[in-house]
């Protein structure tokens, strides 16, 4: 008999997979693939939008043609910040734009100054002034730099909602992505924020469907899911006590589901902002991009002490090195040589990013009863790090958690009723405890 599964596509910006889960959210088939950037007019990377379509569309079709699973279902987990202009024929008008690529200073204070000024603003829409990173500021950009581009574009579409596009036919928008620091949302009216009809833009923007909706009879396809968003929706589902998430890559984005308190300017000043929860409520979160200082950093420790960057991987909690450590000047790199050892030298980088770590994530936590902290991604997997998390944490109890492709377990559980007969396990997350 083929095992009844659905087919989850996990678009992120370095790695695309298609995965199959079974009933029991357990992984099946997993295929993986990297591809090259290209550029857009301006000479900026950015993603090859036709081949990924190609991809997935060949990817699909193989999975479909198997004897041995039966798919009940497709779904999107994509990256998001991130938008596909499609013209009156269904097809991308213009390249999928790189959050990253320069945005002119000048059409950013054009953009604060007619619409309330930076910080108003960026209380309403819970959005840090961050260029393209804010996609609204990336459609303001068309609309006055790239008329043509404006003219021909009949819908925009977020990438997780394109590509769900792609197999059912039909345009939606859905909170996840619109609730992404994306400076389209009035978070305080609950609606599109007045500058997206003052230029034109509403007309263009799909009716907003729940992350749970799917469409097609023969094949039922979710509308898709933002990658933060649906990592987070394993724990939400397990664990209904308070509690903060702290998902760890290259971006360390400390999620607390249950401060629902309005952001302060403090805190847009540091780097906090809403995300939105698959079922519509509003998120507290702080980014630190301390995975990338990580990297950086053991790099260059490995370089001075003749060792393998993989080496730290394996080394261990030293509370003796820590103790040493504890009245010692900020970790800097270039001040490495005074360490005796690469160990003592890790232990006050990873120390570094603690106490960074520490000061963030306590811009979430306001005034709800979060008593639980949970760690996911790289870091979790890291001893020295975890302990140091647990020290800097003493009211808390903190977990390393681990759920095998956390983003597209999410996609698959926000539409399970529409293809799972089984009710939904209760050990998705497992958690390992640091005292």
């Amino acid at each position: 008999m083929p095992v009844p599964v659905i087919a989850v596509f996990d678009i992120g910006k370095t790695n695309k997979k298609l995965l199959m889960l079974n009933e029991q959210y357990r992984i099946v088939f997993e295929q993986q693939t990297s591809m090259q950037e290209i550029t857009d007019e301006s000479g900026d990377p950015c993603e090859d939008l036709l081949l990924l379509i190609s991809i997935m569309r060949q990817q699909l079709a193989a999975v479909l043609a198997m004897e041995d699973v039966t798919i009940k279902a497709v779904n999107i987990s994509a990256y998001g910040a991130s938008v596909v202009y499609i013209d009156e024929n269904g097809d991308p008008a213009a390249p999928l734009y790189n959050y990253l690529k320069p945005y002119p200073e000048e059409l950013s204070t054009r953009f604060y100054d007619t619409y309330g000024g930076r910080e108003s603003f960026s209380h309403q829409t819970a959005s840090p002034a961050l260029g393209s990173l804010n996609s609204g500021l990336q459609l303001y950009r068309v609309r006055h730099c790239q008329l043509s581009l404006f003219s021909r574009t009949r819908y925009m579409l977020h990438l997780p909602q394109f590509l769900s596009y792609l197999f059912s036919g039909e345009v939606f928008s859905e909170m996840t992505s619109i609730g992404c620091h994306t400076a389209l949302w009035d978070f305080a009216c609950n609606q599109y924020h007045p500058w997206v009809t003052a230029e034109g833009w509403l007309d263009k923007l799909p009716p907003i469907a729940p992350a749970s909706h799917v469409t097609g009879s023969q094949l039922p396809v979710g509308v898709g899911i933002h990658d933060s968003s649906a990592a987070l929706v394993p724990y939400l589902l397990q664990f209904p006590e308070p509690f903060v998430l702290l998902s760890t890559g290259t971006w360390c984005i400390s999620m607390n589901p249950f401060n629902h308190e309005p952001l302060t300017t403090e805190e847009l000043q540091q780097d906090c902002l809403c995300y939105i929860r698959y079922d519509g409520l509003p998120v507290k979160s702080s980014r630190l991009f301390s995975g990338h200082i990580h990297e950086t950093a053991v790099q260059q420790i490995a370089v001075l002490f003749g060792e393998d960057p993989q080496h730290f991987k394996g080394l261990l909690y030293d509370p003796q090195i820590v103790e040493q450590l504890a009245q010692s000047p900020e970790f800097s790199i270039l001040e490495a040589s005074r360490y005796e050892n690469s160990a003592v030298a890790y232990h006050h980088l990873v120390m570094s990013l603690v106490q960074q770590q520490r000061q963030a994530t306590r811009l979430v936590l306001g005034h709800t009863a979060v008593r639980r902290l949970f760690v996911d991604g790289g870091f979790a997997r890291n001893s020295i790090y975890m302990h140091l998390l647990a020290k800097a944490f003493p009211e808390m109890d903190v977990y390393a958690a681990t759920v095998s492709q956390a983003s597209a377990v999410g996609a698959a559980l926000v539409i399970h009723d529409s293809w799972n007969t089984q009710p939904v396990p209760a050990d998705l997350v497992q958690l390992k405890h640091y005292a």
